[in-house]
């Protein structure tokens, strides 16, 4: 018997129609490459000159250019990390200009949490008394910052860091300054013939990981906090069964949710609620996809017009063949080349809503603009009502399957479920009730298994073993429609575990956001750390990816071994052809900087090294 494509029997059951569809999908295509280049899987392919490409062999130890298998595998690793810090920059860059528009009054938008653009504001010195003025200037001073020279130590560290974490930076020299210059200097670094060094590349890439959790994705997820709120705990459904097609579906995709909450505030109007009747849908509703939909998912209760999340990534070729989406709308970051084949098939609108977007058979682009997303959205919503005429009586694949999870974690909800306090947490991790905290954060691939297959494992493994998980990123979502968030979830949890969220009335994974609460994970760490009057090296708190895929994954693994933490990856970064790089990462680094990458595709071995690791971390802490 085959082995089915995914985790979850919605995704399995979509890929057969697709498949008698004799349609592209990501498991076909997953399949169709065959057996994957060895020179390219270990890091030791080139082709950035025209001397290339080269590959290094024991009977060809370097490049033509004179480079080694060392600084080829963490040169090439440099260049991965700088489109994930980019990426993460051009989300903060938009977060900026948002509240530009809005403190000028120019955009649909308001300050809905006061406190955390005070929050920004203290950071960046604005004194601004007026609220309107303080967003504008806030949104101005990050634009700033982002762009502070790399001789100059970033705002952002050095308001928001640990003092034990700021001096070892220093020592080590990967104290960064603003994410734009770390870019530049990382980028001409890895041109040809410029640092061909292991080691000085690998204090490039720990610069960058460092810059991105907090020159980056605080500023961006504080600024989207203060725009559209902070996530607070409540119910919301997932899976592709929340795709109904008797109503106007239209999907946010991507990692940007402007135009997303844009979309809900337009949906909610009766006169547009009445366009869609008239047109013979019994409504519009707004459907969540991959990091945007868990962005939105974090702050809206779920109703008839926003109504949930249909997962990650990997669906999204699977919730169009259901022939029930109207329009899928497409930001910046995760939308594949291949959907105009299936947008065709089954009757889809593709809409670019980002200037970054350029999928193959896009339909139309209404690229976000803050001053004009009110009017924006409408159109969308126009276009949607439209094709919904035209697929009118069109055959569909309805999925069943749907689940209620609970979402919303953010540091202030995690805090508000502990009686505004740390102390319970830490006397809960001081009893044992707790061993220890995961955050997992990953995307999913198909490169290790069936689709979040072994997300799902590693997350049950570890809360059987009483390590409360955080989740975040598309690994999210996996454990959302596996059921993980859920409270029915308690009963895979150890007994110390599943006494405290009974207590607490929480699943034993809280779903914390998407791959940009990375940075509010640091800042968590960072309070616990500093509660104990430990480092955060010290703190039995570990990261998982079971199944990272792209560059943004990568870079916020180095944040994590900066931050001083041991980092779970799987599936192998290609970065086996050195074994010089593999012992810096896997066993060096924890001595210069405190954290270290670990590898692993077992679930149960990788939950029990984490937990051996916690072990460690609480005898030396003595609880």
């Amino acid at each position: 018997m085959p082995q089915p494509v995914s985790e979850h029997a919605s995704v399995n059951a979509q890929y057969e129609v697709v498949a008698a569809d004799a349609l592209t999908n990501v498991a076909d295509r997953y399949d169709a490459q065959g057996k994957r280049c060895p020179f390219c899987e270990q890091g030791l392919r080139c082709s950035i000159c025209s001397q290339g490409p080269c590959r290094i062999t024991p009977k060809s130890p370097r490049g033509v250019c004179g480079i080694d298998a060392a600084g080829l595998v963490m040169r090439n690793m440099v260049h991965i990390n700088v489109m994930g810090l980019a990426a993460y920059s051009s989300h903060t860059r938009e977060v900026a200009r948002t509240l530009i528009a809005t403190g000028e009054g120019k955009s649909p938008f308001e300050i809905r949490d006061e406190a955390k653009l005070n929050f920004l504001a203290k950071v960046l010195g604005v004194d601004e008394a007026d609220l309107h003025a303080r967003a504008a200037a806030v949104g101005h001073r990050i634009l700033q910052t982002m762009a502070e020279d790399t001789h100059v130590e970033s705002t952002w560290v050095r308001a928001l860091a640990p003092e034990s974490r700021k001096r070892v930076w220093r020592d080590l020299g990967v104290f960064p300054g603003g994410p734009l210059f770390e870019l530049m200097d990382a980028s001409a670094r890895t041109m040809t013939n410029i640092d061909g060094d292991y080691v000085s590349l690998t204090k490039t890439a720990l610069r960058m990981g460092i810059a991105t959790f907090y020159a980056v994705q605080i500023p961006l997820e504080f600024g989207q906090d203060a725009l559209f709120g902070t996530p607070s705990p409540h119910t919301a459904n997932v899976d592709l069964g929340i795709l109904d097609p008797d109503y106007v579906n239209i999907l946010p995709n991507g990692h940007e949710p402007f135009m997303g909450f844009a979309l809900v505030t337009a949906a909610a109007s009766e006169d547009v609620q009445a366009h869609a009747r008239e047109a013979g849908a019994k409504g519009v509703r707004i459907v969540g996809s991959i990091e945007t939909g868990q962005e939105m998912m974090q702050r809206l209760e779920t109703d008839d017009v926003f109504v949930g999340l249909t997962g990650n990534w990997i669906c999204q070729e699977y919730a169009i063949a259901t022939g029930a989406v109207d329009v899928f709308a497409m930001d910046m970051n995760c939308s594949v080349p291949s959907l105009s084949e299936l947008a065709e098939r089954y009757g889809t609108t593709l809409i670019a809503v980002s200037n970054l977007i350029g999928v193959p058979g896009t339909h139309e682009r209404i690229e976000y603009d803050p001053e004009h997303a009110d009017d924006q959205a409408l159109s969308i919503i126009d276009l949607a009502i439209e094709n919904f005429k035209r697929r009118q009586g069109n055959p569909t694949s309805p999925v069943q399957q749907t689940r209620e999870i609970v979402t919303g974690f953010s540091t202030e909800a995690v805090l508000d479920a502990l009686g505004s306090s740390l102390d319970p947490l830490l006397e809960a991790i001081k009893s044992g009730a707790i061993r220890g905290i995961a955050a997992l954060i990953s995307c999913t691939t198909l490169k290790n298994g069936p689709q979040d297959s072994l997300t799902v494992a590693v997350a049950k493994e570890l809360i059987a073993r009483d390590v409360l998980v955080l989740s975040a990123g598309c690994g999210n979502a996996a454990c959302q429609v596996a059921g993980l968030n859920s409270l029915g979830a308690q009963e895979w949890a150890g007994d110390g575990l599943r006494g405290v969220c009974e207590a607490l009335g929480v699943p034993p994974v809280l779903s914390f956001g998407t791959c940009t609460d990375s940075g509010r994970l640091a800042l968590l760490v960072g309070t616990v750390a500093e509660a104990l009057g430990v480092d955060t090296a010290e703190l039995p708190i570990v990261v998982t990816a079971p199944e990272y895929m792209e560059q943004k994954a990568t870079i916020d693994a180095f944040g994590a071994v900066a931050l001083g933490l041991y980092t779970h990856v799987s599936p192998t970064p290609p970065v086996t052809g050195s074994p010089e790089v593999v012992e810096l990462l896997t066993q060096g680094a924890e001595e210069l900087i405190g954290g270290k990458i670990a590898l692993g595709d077992d679930a149960v071995q990788v939950a029990e090294d984490i937990a051996a690791h916690m072990d460690t971390k609480r005898q030396h802490l003595s609880i």
